[in-house]
């Protein structure tokens, strides 16, 4: 079994990486500045794509290297941590139309604030799904999820 992809595969993982760079670059000046919540949906994409990647990654790394396969699965474990934050960041957010902020039962009932805005909680749940499969509530809210092997 091939531990490495294909030489003429694409990797377009430094596209993105540049594309996040050009885009704080332009679109996020010196400041103080309140994020948007358009801001915050694209940027909990942007960390559940991640989680996405790193989930193929860990499955297929861990059976080759299991030391390896343990730090993509810390590295998958923080960047659902992230997406979870950037989620309760959004519903702080206040809405741009009204200034007011929704209560956080809103999204656990299903439809906190309608489509658009409700995509954030649709993907943030479809995601959630995936994570429970395949990691435990203690992984999830230990202070160090890494198990270390030498």
């Amino acid at each position: 079994m091939s531990r490495t992809a294909s030489p003429t595969a694409q990797d377009f993982v430094p596209f993105a990486t540049a594309a996040l760079d050009f885009h704080r670059a332009l679109n996020i000046p010196g400041g103080p500045l309140v994020t948007t919540r358009a801001e915050l949906d694209a940027l909990h994409a942007h960390l559940v794509s991640l989680y996405g990647l790193l989930d193929a990654h860990t499955g297929r790394t861990g059976q080759l290297v299991a030391v390896e396969g343990d730090q993509l699965r810390t590295a998958r474990t923080r960047i659902w941590q992230a997406a979870e934050h950037l989620h309760a960041a959004y519903h702080a957010a206040p809405r741009p139309d009204s200034g007011e902020i929704p209560a956080p039962e809103a999204c656990q009932a299903g439809l906190p604030e309608g489509a658009p805005e409700l995509t954030i909680c649709q993907r943030h749940h479809r995601t959630a799904h995936l994570v429970r499969r395949h990691t435990t509530p203690a992984d999830l809210h230990a202070p160090f999820t890494g198990l270390v092997r030498r």
